[in-house]
């Protein structure tokens, strides 16, 4: 079952069955501190999950890959900052 929910301030919708949370594009800004045209260019560039399309004008991102790609960046600054030293 699919359904729309909000956490704190962000809404999402979430597939009850697998646990899933899709964001959507303002909630996904504010999680990541990137602009929209930021994300869209990591998406270009394939540097960034790609988009679910929610409707014909609606998109979203699935939370656990939004969370991997910022796990990721913070993973290569700590190496590149041991790479320093």
């Amino acid at each position: 079952e699919i359904s729309a929910c909000l956490v704190g301030s962000e809404m999402c919708i979430r597939d009850r069955a697998s646990g899933t949370r899709i964001l959507r594009l303002p909630d996904t800004v504010k999680k990541t501190g990137l602009s929209k045209s930021g994300i869209y260019q990591r998406i270009r560039a394939r540097t960034f999950p790609q988009p679910v399309r929610l409707g014909a004008r609606a998109v979203g991102f699935v939370e656990r890959e939004v969370e991997a790609f910022l796990s990721e960046l913070m993973a290569s600054r700590t190496h590149a900052e041991g790479a320093k030293r």
